[in-house]
């Protein structure tokens, strides 16, 4: 369990440092405002502003998708498929 742990929470670390930065970036217009990072982009232009603003939006997915993953259903997996074994043993025992 220590391994899926550190797995998800590596991701969801690599997820939140990319967020923050091109949220930083791109997002937010004044460190003053009260919302930050949830900002529609603005003075997006060029290229490289559309692909930061992609970088952003997937490493907000990674961040998410990558801690469910392995703090969430890699477990819940497990079990299932430890649950099921488990019964398929018990029918074949008896």
């Amino acid at each position: 369990m220590a391994d899926e742990f550190i797995k998800g929470f590596a991701l969801f670390s690599i997820g939140a440092l990319g967020w923050f930065t091109f949220g930083g970036w791109y997002r937010t217009p004044s460190y003053y405002e009260i919302v930050q990072l949830v900002n529609p982009p603005e003075g997006v232009n060029t290229a490289y502003g559309e692909i930061g603003v992609l970088a952003g939006e997937a490493s907000f997915w990674l961040m998410i998708v990558g801690a469910l993953t392995f703090w969430v259903i890699v477990p819940a997996s497990r079990e299932l498929r430890d649950a099921l074994n488990d019964e398929g043993d018990a029918d074949a025992a008896s």
